[in-house]
This record gives C-alpha cells, sequence and structure tokens, in this order.
C-alpha cells in the first residue's frame, strides 16, 4: 500500500476506533468479543483500502462490517455457549446501576440483527435512513424491527421500568389515545 493510502488509513481507524469500540460493546455485551469484531472490522477495511479510500462515510462502513461480522459468528456453531466444569478465573465486570443492568440483560433477549438496529437507533441516535444505509437493508425493515424490538423489551422489563404516563402504557404506539372508559363506568 502506498505510504499516502496508509497514512489515511491510519487516521480513519485513529478517528473511528473508540465509537466504534462502544458500538461493538453495546452488540455484544462483551468486551473482549467486541474488540475481536472492532480488530476483524479494521483487518477487513485494510485490505479493502485501495479500493474503499474514498468512501463517504468509513464510520458507517466500519459499522456494517461490525454488524456482519457478529451476525456470522452468531451462526457458527464453536460461538455457542457450552458448560464447563471449571469456573472462569474473572467474572464479567457488570457494574453500573440496576437499570443499566436491567436494559443491558433485556437486550440480550433480541436477536444479533434486532440488537444491531436497536443500538444504531436508539443508543448511537441515528435516523431510520442512516441504519438502513449502515445495515444495507429497507427503512421500513428497520421501522418493523425497531417496533418488534422494543415491544419484546417492552415484555421482558415490564410496565414499571417505563416512563410512559399509566394512561399511555400498554399503548402500542407512542402517543396513542388512551383507551376509552368501560361503558356504564362513573363519570
Amino acid at each position: 500500500m502506498h505510504a499516502e493510502l496508509e497514512e489515511s488509513f491510519r487516521a480513519v481507524a485513529a478517528a473511528e476506533m473508540a465509537p466504534l469500540r462502544r458500538f461493538a460493546r453495546s452488540l455484544t455485551r462483551d468486551p473482549h468479543r467486541a474488540d475481536d469484531l472492532v480488530q476483524g472490522a479494521l483487518e477487513r477495511m485494510y485490505v479493502a483500502w485501495p479500493r474503499t479510500h474514498s468512501v463517504n462515510d468509513p464510520g458507517a462502513y466500519l459499522r456494517t462490517v461490525v454488524v456482519r461480522l457478529a451476525v456470522s459468528e452468531s451462526r457458527r456453531p464453536w460461538r455457542r455457549e457450552y458448560s464447563t466444569d471449571a469456573m472462569p478465573e474473572t467474572a464479567y465486570d457488570e457494574t453500573g446501576s440496576a437499570t443499566q443492568l436491567d436494559l443491558t440483560r433485556a437486550l440480550t433477549t433480541l436477536s444479533v440483527k434486532q440488537r444491531a438496529i436497536v443500538v444504531l437507533r436508539y443508543v448511537e441516535d441515528r435516523s431510520v435512513a442512516e441504519v438502513a444505509e449502515v445495515m444495507r437493508i429497507a427503512e421500513g425493515t428497520v421501522k418493523r424491527q425497531c417496533a418488534d424490538a422494543v415491544a419484546k423489551l417492552r415484555r421482558v422489563l415490564g410496565n414499571d421500568f417505563l416512563d410512559d404516563p399509566p394512561e399511555q402504557r400498554g399503548s402500542t404506539r407512542p402517543g396513542a389515545p388512551a383507551p376509552a372508559p368501560a361503558p356504564g363506568g362513573t363519570r
């Protein structure tokens, strides 16, 4: 690779490293696996850099690669959990508030694709169009997967977890009118 291309890759990698690691950690909940995904994404981008150095948004390109690597690894049988007699040397550090831990555990109930969409949409605060571009799926798919994921998170976390006013709980969409009172009720 030419020196100028090498230098431009190093600049992009340095600029995107921290946000990419946060994204991967949000996606996997495992810092070691997240680092592996980031490294794999940077390796792939390095190999493709002579062809892709003029990409408009290298961060979106890297996130797409991270998501694809995560989905691909989740399909591999050697990646699945298995029982063992020996305990790990150190436990996963789950420091944080109870709310964060509940939400983190609830995110594990989602598929990798849904988790990626939720993290891109709500943690990274990206628009539907941006998420669709990163994931290379239709905007309607992003909306549907978000709706399904949020509904599942609400089922897992329960209504007490939500910040919605009580009259809106149970509603399927934000801003929906409260259900009408039962006939014959008091005024």
